[in-house]
Parts: structure tokens; sequence; C-alpha cells
């Protein structure tokens, strides 16, 4: 080597400090880049993603070879660099100290910290890149990577270590929420909430939304038929319950528009309805929104009685509520159908006692528990043990609550008061919902 000029030696060193470089920033190209963005590609073509997933479907042996070649590189950078060091300045301690201070200085600059920055950078980019170069590689090199790899895998048997089969890249459902969240450049406002409420299904039981029991609007079979075509012709339902004597006795589900020739005729009573009917279809208590959805949609229904293990009629959810879980309430509203929120001029808001809490949480930006009672009526009630009176002012949930009107052992208006220095969350539609 004494024979080699100076000057190639140093070309020969700035060579190697490159290829370092190269297996640093393919190492980390490879282990940051996305998966899922690869497979998309691969999907559509791409020779270089399809490499990549092929080599990261093997990590041992893809790490085995980067590593492989980045410490030999490193270590022939490191003795040509004292070869340099003592044709300049001799073979002292000093000069061999500072050679070895400089070259480490100059990996971890050129060949190590820069490309791992750049490959983390342009990971999704670099990674088919890379992985031209790297597959011929491992093909070349198998024997010596599986020797090493057996003294690797005798040194993790020996700690007894044992690494998964295969990595898994499978989401759980909050991540794939948090994805869905975060990926504002992916998704415009409506789209990325209309995509967290539909994931949020599965977390939401019919209890949530259904209607209850107390606000059903149905028909009693034993009412004369008078009052029976009264309460059809002002209905703004396309179906509903009938029962005889107690709503605990439904015994069919009349759709209105059925009844409009029965109506225009004159000869309306409780055998002409009865026979009108459809059978009543029973939900149990607390289904996840998704699946009453799909059972929905399997048992091709509308709408569906909400009952408890007793077989006692709790509330109506409809297909139309699950809906309006995902893309918001809709645009029209039956008359007495939507919650009553009315923003006061000191930054207090009235809202009606029977409103979800799910709704108040969304809409007002409070921070109600949603594992306990449905409704602010009934927060209130656990809360206090008792029905409270008119003007009864407490804190429940971080929040001030009045209360303003109550009937028929419930209550009927609450004003919520935000705390001192803290105003309430600008009303917001049902459709938009928190990120949180």
């Amino acid at each position: 080597m004494d024979d080699i000029p100076l000057g190639s030696l140093s070309l020969a060193l700035v060579v190697l400090l490159v290829v370092s470089g190269f297996f640093s920033i393919a190492e980390t190209a490879m282990m940051a880049a996305n998966r899922y963005r690869l497979k998309h590609q691969a999907q559509r073509g791409a020779r270089g993603a399809r490499l990549a997933l092929s080599l990261l479907a093997q990590t041992d042996k893809l790490l085995g070879v980067i590593l492989l070649g980045n410490n030999l590189i490193n270590a022939a950078a490191a003795t040509l660099a004292s070869v340099i060091t003592v044709r300049l300045f001799g073979q002292g301690q000093w000069p061999l100290a500072l050679g070895t201070v400089a070259v480490t200085f100059l990996i971890l600059v050129f060949s190590e910290i820069t490309p791992k920055v750049v490959g983390a950078a342009y990971s999704d980019l670099l990674a088919p890149l890379v992985s031209y170069a790297l597959t011929p590689m491992l093909r070349v090199l198998r024997p010596i990577v599986w020797f090493v790899n057996l003294f690797v895998q005798g040194v993790l048997k020996l700690v007894r270590f044992k690494p998964a089969a295969e990595a898994s890249t499978t989401l759980t459902q909050e991540e794939l929420r948090s994805l869905v969240l975060e990926g504002a450049q992916y998704f415009r406002g409506k789209h990325k909430t209309m995509l967290a409420n539909l994931m949020d299904l599965e977390a939401i039981s019919v209890d949530d939304v259904m209607t209850p029991r107390s606000q059903i609007h149905a028909l009693d079979l034993s009412e004369k038929p008078a009052l029976l075509r009264q309460q059809l012709a002002t209905s703004y339902h396309t179906r509903l319950p009938v029962y005889e004597g107690s709503l605990d006795n439904i015994i069919g589900v009349l759709p209105v528009k059925s009844v409009v020739h029965v109506l225009a005729g004159g000869d309306l009573d409780a055998e002409r309805l009865r026979t009108l009917l459809r059978p009543p279809y029973f939900v149990p208590l607390g289904t996840p929104l998704l699946t009453q959805l799909q059972q929905f949609q399997t048992d091709r229904q509308r709408i569906g009685l909400v009952v408890d293990e007793y077989g006692e009629l709790q509330g109506l959810v409809t297909i139309e509520d699950i809906i309006e879980e995902i893309i918001g309430e809709f645009t029209t509203q039956a008359p007495g159908g939507g919650q009553s929120f009315h923003r006061e001029a000191d930054g207090s808001v009235i809202v009606d006692g029977m409103v979800p809490l799910r709704n108040l949480n969304r809409r007002l930006g409070t921070q109600f528990a949603l594992d306990g009672p449905k409704t602010l009526n009934g927060l209130i009630v656990e809360h206090l043990g008792e029905i409270p009176d008119a003007g009864m002012s407490f804190e429940v949930g971080g929040q001030r609550v009045e209360i303003l009107q109550t009937q028929d052992r419930a209550v009927k208006v609450v004003k919520l008061v935000p705390p001192v220095g803290r105003s309430t969350a600008p009303l917001q539609t049902q459709g938009e919902r928190a990120s949180s």
C-alpha cells in the first residue's frame, strides 16, 4: 500500500464514506417506509415497491446484508484513515489518536447522521430506489448473511428472546381512526368527519340514539276512531307503532301512507287499521349501531322497537337515526324533532333536559361522562339522587347547571352556565363532530 499515491488513498476514503452513507440511508429508508403506500404502489405495477416489500418480508436478512456491508465499509474506512495518517504524520500515538477522531467524525457526519436524516425524511421515495441495489446484494451475500444469522439466532435463544414470526401491520380501530383524523391533507372536512363517525358506530349502541319511551309517538287502537283519525291526520311520521292499552303491548307498525285512502273514505276504525299493520321488529337494548345497521339491511327494516332483557319497551330506533350518526342531521326536521339549543347573551345555553349527553359534548364542547346516563335529565337525577325543583343550581361534570323547568317527574329545561373565565364552545351541527 506504500506504493499507492496519497491522492488515490484519499479518493478511496471518500468513496468508502459515500458507500457507507448509502447503507445508512438504505437502512433508515427501508425501516421508515410506509408499507401501505408501498403496497398501493406495488399493486399499480411499481417494480421498486415490489422489491421493497419483498425485502421487508425478510427483515432479518435485509438488516443482515445492510449491516454487514456498512460495518465492512466502516472498518475499511478506519483502516484507510490510519494508513493516511501514518503517511502524513508518522506512527506516533497522537497522530493515530487524532486520525481515529477525524475518521469517526467523518463517518458520523457524512456516513451516519446526515444520510439517516435524509432517509427518514424521504423514506417512501428512497425505499423503492435502494431496493434495486439491495436485492442483488442479498442474493450474492445470502450465504454469509445466513452464517451470521446462525449466531444471531443462537444469542437470541441464549437470552430466551423469541421474536415474532412476522411483524404485524394490522391497524386497530383506534389507530385507523387517528389516521383518518390526522389525514387532513387527504380528506376534506366533511369526508373526514363521516369516516370517523362510521368507525365510531361499533362503540355506540342503540341506547345512545333511540327515541326514549316517553317520547314515542304511537297509536292506541283502544281509542275512539275520531281520535285515531286526528292522530293520523296530524302525524309527520311515515311509520307509527301501534299498541292496545299499554306501550308494552305493541301489536304492530302502521305505514302511514297505507291509510291515506282510508282517511279519504271516512270509514276508519280499529279493525280496519289492524289489517294494515306490519309485524313489530324488536331490537335488544345495547346493540351496537354498526350491528343494528347491518341487521336493518339484512331484515329489510327501517324501524326497531328497543326492549330490555325483560322484554319491556325502552325506546325506538330508526335507520335514519343511525345514518344521522354518520352524516349528521338531515336538513329537513320534523316538527319538534330537533333538540333545543339556545344561546343567551351572557354565554349560557338553554337546552332540553332530554338532550343526549353525546350531542351536548359534540355541539357545546362539554365533558360529560358517557358511560352512565344517556341524557342530561338522567345525569342530573343520578347526580342529585332526586328530581330537582326549578331554580336549583349546582355543578356536575365540570359544568354549572341551573334547572329552569321540571315536569312529569323529569327535568324539562336546563341552563348550562360556563365556568368563570371559560365560555361554552360555539354551537355545532350534529355532523360537525369533534376530532377527539
